[in-house]
């Protein structure tokens, strides 16, 4: 049996993007991203994909601390990109100017 990648939407493509603008304008908001990856590791039942991104954005987090470095990943056309691209909850928060 074949899997087929799912092709992002522009709309996804536009939130990402404007994600990311946010994430290297203001560093500190990547905090929200650690809150959120914290608040989602302690739900009780959530899909392994979801479990998935969570566990690759704590590696991301772990191999770096640099924002630029952390958006290119979050960017990239990789495995790990596109995992950490497939959950926007995870970036919940980071758009909103009050948290």
């Amino acid at each position: 049996m074949k899997h087929r990648s799912r092709a992002e939407s522009k709309q996804q493509q536009a939130y990402i993007a404007t994600v990311v603008a946010a994430l290297k304008h203001d560093p500190s908001k990547l905090a929200i991203i650690r809150h959120n990856l914290a608040y989602y590791r302690q739900q009780t039942f959530l899909k392994k994909g979801f479990l998935l991104a969570i566990e690759r954005f704590d590696w991301v987090f772990a191999a770096c601390n640099d924002v630029d470095e952390i958006c290119a990943q979050i960017c990239a056309d990789d495995y790990i990109g596109k995992r950490l691209r497939r959950y926007p909850l995870l970036y919940k928060g980071v758009l909103n100017e009050t948290m």
